[in-house]
């Protein structure tokens, strides 16, 4: 065989050396070196390892130059002041503590910067603080957001608690506080369970009402300044009507929007009493405690009213009873001011996950302090300051003389207002004043 015949078996070896390559029995192929370049062919199976290798050189010089891009992307980024994003991500509550004057309660507004609230605030500061990213401001939902209870306009709280996913930046409280206002304080953190629902699993909730206390002073002889004292008799007529108010009973009369039959108007009241007065600046106060499994918006206000309202004498006794039953009854409705979420419970959560060594139970022991000292500082001075400046309680009551005990919601309302039928919408189970 010539030479020019040679060369033309070893191109055609080498096309056909794709997928498929021709068995060429025990012995290797010899060639001539090709065109004189010095070359010798080598063996069909020596050329398939050099591509495999020549291939798999490429793919790691790939790989190693996405690397190299990726640190610089991370170096430039550290560089620019962003925080590289490798801290754990977890989920948490925090024990809040707010004055809520100012504010147009707890719940943020999606998309409304009209009214502020004090997530605006809270989510704001977990924002510059590094806890959470930008995008996650915007959409709660990103960082599994909830709140136990959503406080109304004007209402403060002691004992708030939320649960979300944050990064577990270093001092990470103290950060979130300095980017809130003074009136709004960080308490307390602790690590829960990924599932974990600050508003599902919250057994109970304590709030408490303060008020002067002339608004007990009978209205035969009523005294609406700093001068009146509550007797002993008459702070055992209030707890004694108070008490009534314990165990189940349907409460659709003392809030918006619920029918006498639907079955979330049935809420669970485990204890509510008024404690011993106190004076504060030469003004007598006292606080009402209720604690219940959930309570519905002005539901607590209503029922502090209605207590109000027989204890000065606008109303029977026998008006409680009724208020449960079918009919529609225009419950009053005390002002908002006086009232703050005090305390959460979590009894079957510290049960099922509070000694598993994992999760701390959700008590806030350590923070009874700071929590009190907040309530001095913050809450009581601005009940006190506001109700002498804006007299809401004394107001309030001048309303009571005229008051329609017997009226249905519809005539109190107005012919033209609307009232809600009974299968109409709830404003949600554990969402409260």
């Amino acid at each position: 065989m010539g030479l020019s015949s040679l060369r033309a078996a070893a191109w055609a070896l080498r096309r056909a050396s794709g997928p498929w390559t021709p068995r060429l029995g025990p012995r290797l192929l010899c060639l001539p070196s090709m065109a004189g370049n010095g070359e010798a062919l080598a063996p069909v199976g020596a050329r398939q390892e050099q591509g495999t290798k020549a291939r798999s050189g490429w793919q790691g010089a790939a790989r190693t130059w996405e690397e190299t891009a990726q640190q610089a992307k991370k170096l430039k980024s550290s560089e620019d002041g962003e925080q590289p994003r490798k801290l754990p991500k977890r989920k948490i509550v925090l024990l809040m503590a707010y004055s809520g004057k100012g504010y147009h309660g707890m719940q943020r507004n999606a998309g409304s910067s009209q009214f502020k609230t004090i997530e605006d605030d809270l989510v704001s500061a977990l924002v510059r603080s590094g806890c959470i990213p930008e995008n996650h401001g915007e959409d709660m939902r990103k960082m599994s957001f909830q709140r136990c209870a959503r406080t109304d306009k004007g209402v403060s709280a002691a004992g708030q608690v939320v649960s979300l996913k944050v990064w577990l930046v270093d001092d990470i409280l103290d950060k979130i506080n300095s980017h809130l206002p003074s009136q709004i304080r960080i308490l307390g953190l602790k690590r829960v369970t990924g599932g974990f629902n600050s508003k599902n699993k919250c057994d109970a909730r304590t709030y408490f009402y303060m008020l002067p206390t002339f608004a007990f002073a009978h209205k035969d002889h009523d005294v609406q300044d700093e001068t009146y004292r509550l007797s002993a008799d008459t702070l055992r007529h209030v707890n004694r009507l108070l008490a009534c108010y314990k165990g189940t009973h349907n409460f659709h009369n003392f809030t918006s929007q619920k029918g006498p039959r639907e079955p979330s108007a049935r809420r669970y009241i485990l204890d509510m009493f008024c404690e011993e007065p106190f004076v504060r600046e030469g003004m007598e106060f006292a606080v009402i405690k209720v604690k219940g499994q959930s309570f519905m918006t002005h539901q607590i206000r209503k029922m502090v009213g209605l207590v109000v309202a027989i204890v000065k004498g606008y109303a029977p006794e026998s008006e409680l009873e009724r208020s449960w039953g079918e009919a529609k009854v225009d419950v009053p409705k005390a002002p908002g001011l006086g009232l703050v979420l005090e305390r959460v419970h979590f009894e079957k959560y510290n049960q099922r996950f509070g000694r598993d060594g994992l999760h701390e139970p959700l008590d806030w022991a350590r923070e009874e302090a700071e929590a009190a000292a907040f309530k001095e500082q913050h809450i009581y001075p601005t009940i006190i300051s506001t109700e002498r400046h804006e007299r809401s309680m004394a107001q309030w009551l001048s309303t009571l003389p005229v008051h329609n005990f017997s009226a249905t919601a519809l005539a109190a309302a107005g012919p033209d207002t609307k009232v809600p039928s009974p299968l109409e919408g709830s404003e949600g189970d554990g969402d409260s004043d």
